[in-house]
């Protein structure tokens, strides 16, 4: 057995460390075999069997060597003592530091969920209730907050988009995220189209301008069709989508859009699918407030512009005097040198319209309009309502690919399967290019006017719209979360800041509704207010009187009528229903309601005033002032205010009046009397006691802004 032994050896060379080198000798035990002439061989670190000392290399290599061997045991020393634990000294030293790595735990756990209770989820287009239940903030101090710190005048039914809602949500400390709507992938929705498959296609042209300027009498003596005997009062009363060939082969689609003010809304739909707008000025009016709002909807879509200057048969018409209206809203005619394309016609008599449609078709070939007719149909819900035969019809404007019966597609928050496909005409059309308008019935639901329309496999169609409606459940359950919890006419109507009139609408198409639901809420002042409850496409039903009869809301149909049943149920339960064909008669009717609910102003005037001059105590009845009137006269029935020195002591009712031992009903200036005040004995001579009286004065909306 080999017994090592230590030797020292001569100090080390020059180059070599200070101090005396130890190294190992192993010495054989004596069956170890010598070498020879008996010598026993010495092996050690640093030598040769000869003993010999080595030439120890130098340079980067080694010196690389030695440190990764002294870093690889280093190593393996402190794993072997984390394994075993470690001396007295580490144990505590590792019990220290995972006390503090627990509290940090803790404490970045408490952020994190501080993080998250200040995080809210919100869809684009929440009203001012649902975001004050949403953060748990009366919505008082959110509309106040949006005043005076933003500069935004608010209601508490306005509907605010994302930026604003952020803005609002950063004033209480609290980060907005955006619950992003699940769509189709960006390739399909965003897919290029190949350059050698675009096809020409007819352009989209919109009608704009004032009500009762004849925009549908326009189009009427283009298709030599009768629209406006259909609408009421001769208002067109929705979107209508036409498609039209002309003699020479080629065709042209067109956007009625109304033009009566409420129905701002719906005009800015019909620009952002167009191509062309048409603005039709009567030569015999001026440029009107629809008329300027259809020139910014046009600019904003940034569409070319063609005016039409209609009624140019009759006596009072001054085409010329338009033209210089419209240059002080920057469009420039062309007969003043700009770039605005301008034609005077009669669409009573049927003059100048060719002449309008060849500088519309002339327009369109400049722009230059193309569409891929061979991929998957895209476009855009004009209007929907709900047919009673038909169920859901939705009319769709094509702007992409080709739509067939059988397509499966998704719009909004329903998917479906193509039906049938009708011409504005109710003619059975069995596939639509782009730029065509056609009714689609297969919907699963009524959609909403300006969805996307996407043609798409049934699966696909299906899993978009089961996501959708799963996260419009999600919003429509915190709206009634907040009802229920909050209780916001409740409460705004005891703290006396705010009154509200709810209202449950129901309309023929979603574009009325959404314009007679948007008038409403604009008549909203600081005390009163209107609340949407719901808003809804088709007849009324008993679920709306049911709804109607927990808000306590008042159910207005937009040119539909109750159902048998509904009728039955809102008599049973005492429910109003009230219907109308045309807007601005309920807008009227509404906004009497709401002058109802203001609280009168109170209409103060002094009747005399008395000095007093005497005072009298007088046992059981009180302290009596004798009093001589002034000025004017002294009212037993009216109110008291006594002054001293010029300043208001007391305000109250006069108990008595008395002309010395008889009651009187009122005193004339320049006599004497006896005054006694209600609960109230403190007087002294020289006091003024004025007499007043309070009148309530109904107020209106207009006065109350």
């Amino acid at each position: 057995m080999v017994e090592p032994e230590k030797e020292t050896l001569a100090p080390a060379r020059v180059g070599q460390p200070d101090g005396p080198v130890v190294r190992t000798i192993r010495r054989p035990s004596p069956a170890a075999s010598a070498g020879p002439g008996g010598q026993v061989r010495i092996q050690a670190e640093g030598y040769t069997p000869d003993g010999r000392r080595q030439r120890q290399e130098r340079g980067k290599k080694g010196k690389k060597k030695g440190v990764d061997r002294d870093a690889v045991k280093d190593n393996i020393a402190r794993v072997m003592a984390e394994l075993r634990g470690g001396g007295k000294k580490r144990r505590r030293k590792g019990q220290r530091v995972s006390a503090e790595e627990k509290e940090a735990q803790e404490q970045a756990q408490e952020e994190k969920q501080e993080r998250e209770r200040r995080t809210v989820k919100v869809n684009e287009f929440l009203t001012i209730a649902e975001l004050a239940e949403l953060v748990d903030v009366s919505a008082s101090e959110i509309i106040g907050s949006a005043f005076k710190n933003l500069g935004l005048m608010v209601t508490i039914n306005q509907r605010l988009d994302f930026d604003q809602i952020e803005l609002l949500l950063d004033e209480f400390n609290f980060t907005a995220v955006k619950e992003e709507e699940y769509i189709q992938e960006a390739e399909v929705e965003e897919e290029e189209d190949d350059p050698a498959m675009l096809r020409p296609r007819p352009p989209v042209v919109t009608v704009m301008g004032h009500v009762d300027h004849g925009k549908t009498l326009l189009l009427d003596r283009i298709r030599s069709t009768n629209v406006v005997a259909g609408e009421a009062g001769g208002i067109t009363q929705h979107i209508g989508a036409y498609h039209v060939e002309l003699e020479d082969g080629r065709s042209v689609a067109f956007l009625d859009t109304p033009g009566h003010a409420a129905f701002t809304a719906m005009r800015a739909r019909g620009a952002d699918v167009t191509d062309i707008v048409i603005l039709i000025v009567a030569a015999d009016d001026s440029v009107m407030p629809q008329t300027i709002e259809a020139i910014s909807h046009s600019r904003n879509a940034g569409v070319p512009m063609i005016v039409a200057i209609n009624k140019c048969d009759l006596p009072a018409a001054d085409p010329m005097r338009v033209k210089q209206e419209l240059l002080q809203h920057s469009v420039n005619i062309e007969d003043f040198g700009g770039d605005v394309l301008a034609q005077e016609i009669s669409a009573k008599e049927g003059s100048g319209i060719e002449d309008l449609l060849d500088k519309v078709l002339l327009q369109a070939e400049m722009l230059e309009l193309t569409a891929n007719p061979e991929r998957e149909a895209q476009g855009t819900v004009i209007e929907a309502q709900l047919d009673p035969g038909k169920g859901p019809v939705a009319t769709v404007l094509v702007q992409k690919g080709t739509l067939r019966v059988g397509d499966s597609f998704v719009c909004g928050l329903f998917d479906g399967r193509v039906r049938s496909m009708l011409d504005e005409r109710g003619h059975a059309v069995e596939e639509a290019s782009p730029a065509i308008p056609v009714q689609v019935l297969g919907a699963g639901g009524v959609p909403q006017a300006g969805d996307t329309f996407q043609a798409m496999s049934a699966d696909q169609a299906s899993e978009i719209a089961s996501t959708r409606q799963r996260l419009d459940r999600e919003k429509q359950l915190r709206v009634r979360e907040r009802g229920l919890k909050l209780g916001d006419f409740g409460k705004l109507v005891k703290a006396g800041q705010l009154s509200e009139l709810p209202i449950v609408i129901k309309g023929d198409v979603d574009g009325s509704v959404q314009a007679l639901s948007d008038s409403l809420e604009q008549l909203g002042t600081s005390e009163v207010a209107v609340n949407i409850v719901h808003r809804g496409v088709g007849a009324i039903n008993e679920s709306d009187v049911l709804l109607a009869q927990t808000a306590g809301a008042v159910i207005l149909g937009f040119r539909v009528r109750p159902q048998t049943a509904a009728r039955q149920a809102a008599e049973r339960d005492d429910v109003e229903i009230n219907v109308y064909d045309v807007i601005y008669e309920a807008v009227d009717e509404i906004t009497a309601a709401l002058e109802g609910m203001l609280a009168p102003d109170k209409k103060e005037t002094v009747e005399g005033t008395a000095e007093v001059r005497e005072v009298f105590k007088v046992s059981k009845v009180g302290t009596i002032a004798g009093c001589y009137v002034s000025e004017g006269r002294i009212d037993r029935k009216g109110h008291g205010r006594l002054i001293r020195d010029g300043i208001v002591v007391y305000d109250g009712e006069i108990s008595s009046l008395k002309r010395f031992k008889d009651d009187a009903k009122e005193v004339r200036e320049g006599f004497e009397c006896g005054i006694g005040i209600a609960n109230f004995n403190d007087i002294k001579v020289g006091d003024i006691i004025e007499a007043y009286s309070v009148e309530e004065v109904a107020r209106t909306l207009a006065s109350s802004t």
